[in-house]
């Protein structure tokens, strides 16, 4: 895709704001020299023009620079983390408030099979089989901008189980094999233990198959989560009556369908558009069924399961599970959305300065490379004033008065039926 090339003034002022933020985020780096590559680096992602790697970010004939920088990237054993977690704090602090932690899945397709991580694995977010790697970004996210400040790097079986493979790799022995699910929930769990940051909800798309231990995780900790699922998911639920002993299961888009009396219209406008959006809303109270490997489940944990009709479809076309009790659903459905914020400063701002750049083939780099063209980000978002063009926070009005989702009742799924409690399946 085109690269946006900032104008002169702009770019002085990023550079500016990037010295700043190398002494506010770089304080972990024991040397002097290392702090220098790393604003050399920054710099670098945000004024390079083209594809941000090493070779194109030193310059043509600068080959002592190239080599320092790849020996600062790939080799240099600094800790990324204490890095990730200022720049986290830090965005606590300014007044890019977040509203939420959004995990957007990042797909960087390969030609070879030398870079970590690569391998050919069938990718949701293509619908295909691809040679790729796949990453995952935590995001801290509102309304006006996004920042990613955490990084995932799913490792295919073989990068794991054969010696030299990740030892030529330099992957840690505490690596696994995971999913890309289960790598962000990890990752969402080590934040919210260490990082020292205000517990935000969690919004995500999880399979079918992960959204057990998904949710049995983030509930262990109390994190808040917001779930986008798929329509197909099974959901039970319990009869009402000696004659009507249940369960019975449905997918929870027949769950939703059929509660669209009880929807309610939600009016607001989508990240980075100025025209007005019409959604329908409706939810159901669920369980969640513990996952099946527990010898001894905790008490299934209450949840919502809620649905949304565009302005045309005749069937609910996305679904959302929450832990989340006391907001109303509209809310719910805002923090649902937040994807779309992230999608967007992705393509306009991490795009550009080379989140999918990097060409080296050690575990090490790739994770050095994604925390400087994080922090690359956020000095473009911040320095430009927190987006790229003048786009209106995402506004909200709702002809209906609005219920705390915690107080909602149990709705009947046909009509004259008494109400039923579900639970996913």
């Amino acid at each position: 895709m085109a690269r946006a090339v900032l104008p002169e003034e702009s770019a002085k002022e990023i550079s500016d704001l990037i010295d700043v933020l190398i002494s506010l985020f770089f304080e972990s780096l024991p040397r002097r020299d290392q702090r220098n590559w790393a604003r050399v680096y920054l710099n670098g992602l945000v004024r390079t023009s083209g594809k941000k790697t090493i070779r194109n970010i030193a310059g043509t004939g600068a080959s002592s620079v190239e080599q320092s920088l790849q020996q600062f990237i790939s080799k240099s054993p600094w800790d990324w983390t204490p890095v990730r977690r200022s720049l986290a704090q830090h965005l606590e602090r300014t007044a890019q408030r977040p509203l939420a932690w959004v995990v957007q899945p990042m797909v960087i397709e390969k030609a070879g099979d030398r870079s970590v991580g690569v391998g050919r694995q069938f990718v949701p977010q293509l619908g295909r089989t691809a040679n790729c790697q796949q990453a995952g970004g935590i995001w801290l996210a509102s309304s006006d901008a996004s920042f990613p400040v955490e990084w995932t790097l799913t490792l295919p079986g073989p990068w794991t189980s054969e010696l030299l493979r990740r030892r030529r790799a330099g992957i840690p022995d505490t690596a696994r094999s995971l999913t890309p699910a289960q790598d962000a929930v990890h990752a969402v769990q080590r934040m919210a233990a260490t990082w020292q940051l205000q517990r935000r909800p969690v919004v995500m798309d999880v399979s079918n198959t992960d959204l057990p231990q998904t949710i049995e995780a983030f509930a262990l900790q109390d994190i808040p989560f917001v779930l986008k699922v798929d329509g197909s998911l099974p959901v039970s639920f319990g009869g009402a009556g000696r004659h009507k002993p249940g369960p019975h299961t449905a997918p929870a888009r027949e769950l939703i369908d059929s509660l669209r009396s009880q929807r309610r219209v939600v009016e607001w406008t989508r990240h980075g558009r100025t025209e007005g959006a019409v959604t329908l809303l409706t939810s159901a109270p669920i369980l969640a069924t513990p996952c099946e490997d527990r010898p001894a489940p905790a008490p299934p944990t209450p949840l919502l399961l809620f649905g949304a009709w565009t302005e045309t479809a005749l069937l609910p076309s996305e679904f959302w599970i929450t832990n989340i009790g006391d907001r109303p659903l509209a809310q719910l459905f805002l923090l649902a959305k937040l994807t779309d914020r992230v999608s967007l400063d992705f393509a306009e701002t991490s795009e550009p300065v080379g989140i999918r750049d990097f060409e080296g083939r050690s575990f090490r780099g790739w994770h050095h490379h994604a925390t400087l063209a994080s922090v690359a980000h956020a000095a473009r978002l911040l320095g430009t004033g927190g987006h790229h063009e003048p786009v209106p926070p995402s506004t909200l009005r709702s002809p209906l008065p609005a219920r705390p989702a915690a107080v909602l009742p149990p709705r009947p799924l046909v009509p004259g039926q008494s109400p039923r409690r579900a639970y996913i399946r």
